[in-house]
């Protein structure tokens, strides 16, 4: 049904894997989301019966079921796209490279011809000189340059919404990084094994892994992918069984003995029933453990975290190359599990526990400008919208990201970001090349038109014909008009062309 028709108290049934429509409270016994591009909390979060639930969160590996507590106009998913709109509404235009040489160069144009005009009392000359006074170097090289560049990104997966925006990059000053999905990966990837005496760390994770492929929590994919990057063979289950909210518990035939031995993998709390010996590991900010237990003993525990992008250190060193001045991170994480990430990649400051209007906030005020902010999650579209410059990682982003961003990177790659500066650098640099060359050629023609040197005849903008040099000095000026498509005539009738 469509989600405006969900009325406050249905009862909603959320598939695995689907966004949660609208705020909801949790009817279902347990359930586990991913949060992520809500709060930036890149860790799967449990809720249990009874707590509340905001949209936009994607629910786990089972479904579950959900009562509406708000219509979908009241919920947090509609919020922040309310806030995408009146962020993009208040960011300022930007003005284009060509017009910023439009008005003085044809001012310029005009102060040459009324001078040769006033100087030699001949009004032919005023309509010479506006003959060479050509406007190609605005009218062509500007849009060719900018083409060029945006399917020079296009090559790199890079789509950019439009030529202001490869104008901004080229002078972007500071850098705002969200960090779950952005800075780091968003998958939790093992990060150490703390095995108990009597076990090695390739058992405790050849045990959890081999249970965990009957695991449907988000986490156990994490644990089997670790096992087989290890090349650690996967035992064959006697039997298998979850329990929800707790673990899986596993019979697997020992290869020494025959004999058949349980494996249990879950919350301490629930192992500690079967396993009274188990210590719990010592975890760092923004760390989680796994617990194994075999046969009744505490095997060991595994430590998984969100790991920093291995390009992150690389692309952020090539940005301050390219001049950025100022980086910071605007995550919605907590800062104990921020700040680390940061110090290790050289980011100036940051802003933890950030909702998605304190992101629009901090990154508002931010100096010098131009601004890029980069982010992947539904909480980053307003702050995408209301940067200078917003840069969506597109291949894991939330459509709305996607939408409000200027540029989006379709590989989940931070390498795609410098390049981007580059390409935007580039291209300004090409065109403004091609804009002065062009302007300086003018002005040498028309001081050459001035002194009465160059007849309109013979001028590069005129249009040669069969009538008197009357007739084309009236019809040029008039045909190298662009401001619209239209036929002029010249005295006799005869068509001068668009």
């Amino acid at each position: 049904m469509p989600v405006d028709a969900v009325e406050v108290g249905d009862l909603l049934l959320v598939r695995p894997g689907a966004l949660v429509p609208v705020d909801a409270v949790l009817v279902s016994e347990h359930a586990v989301l991913d949060e992520s591009s809500l709060t930036g909390e890149s860790l799967p979060v449990e809720r249990v019966a009874g707590e509340r639930v905001s949209s936009g969160a994607v629910n786990g590996a089972s479904a579950v079921t959900m009562r509406a507590v708000a219509l979908a106009s009241d919920s947090e998913y509609q919020q922040i796209v309310r806030l995408v709109e009146q962020a993009a509404g208040s960011k300022a235009k930007v003005v284009r490279l060509a017009d910023r040489y439009a008005v003085p160069f044809t001012v310029l144009s005009l102060l040459i011809a009324g001078v040769a005009w006033a100087v030699s009392g001949d009004a032919v000359r005023f309509a010479e000189v506006l003959v060479v006074a050509t406007p190609c170097p605005l009218l062509i090289a500007a849009p060719v340059a900018f083409l060029g560049g945006m399917s020079r990104a296009a090559r790199h997966g890079l789509i950019v919404k439009g030529g202001g925006t490869l104008e901004q990059l080229s002078r972007v000053r500071s850098a705002a990084f969200d960090k779950t999905g952005t800075i780091t990966t968003g998958r939790p990837v093992l990060d150490r094994i703390v095995a108990a005496p009597g076990f090695d760390e390739k058992s405790v994770l050849q045990f959890a892994a081999s249970a965990e492929v009957y695991s449907s929590h988000v986490l156990a994919k994490s644990v089997v992918a670790a096992a087989k990057q290890q090349g650690y063979a996967l035992l064959e289950a006697r039997e298998a069984e979850e329990i929800a909210t707790n673990g899986v518990a596993a019979q697997f035939a020992s290869d020494a003995t025959a004999a058949v031995v349980t494996v249990r993998v879950g919350k301490p709390s629930w192992l500690r029933e079967f396993a009274p010996t188990l210590a719990p590991a010592p975890l760092e900010p923004g760390e989680l453990a796994i617990y194994v237990a075999v046969d009744g003993r505490f095997a060991g525990a595994i430590v998984m975290r969100d790991q920093a992008r291995g390009e992150a250190g690389q692309a952020l060193h090539d940005l301050r190359l390219l001049g950025i001045e100022r980086t910071l991170m605007v995550t919605g994480d907590v800062a104990a599990t921020a700040e680390p990430i940061a110090a290790r990649l050289g980011i100036d400051e940051v802003h933890a526990e950030c909702r998605p209007s304190d992101k629009v906030r901090i990154v508002s005020a931010v100096q010098p400008r131009p601004l890029i902010m980069v982010g992947d999650g539904l909480n980053d579209a307003p702050v995408l919208a209301a940067a200078d410059i917003g840069f969506a990682m597109g291949a894991r982003g939330a459509t709305a990201a996607s939408e409000s961003a200027d540029i989006v990177n379709r590989y989940d790659t931070l390498a795609s970001l410098p390049l981007a500066v580059r390409v935007g650098k580039d291209t300004v640099r090409i065109a403004l090349q091609s804009i002065w060359l062009g302007i300086i050629i003018s002005v040498a023609l028309m001081l050459v038109a001035a002194f009465g040197f160059l007849p309109a005849l013979v001028g590069p903008g005129s249009r040669r014909s069969s009538t008197s040099s009357r007739s084309s000095v009236l019809c040029a000026p008039s045909d190298r008009a662009r401001s619209g498509v239209r036929i002029i005539a010249d005295r006799h009738g005869r068509s001068c062309g668009p």
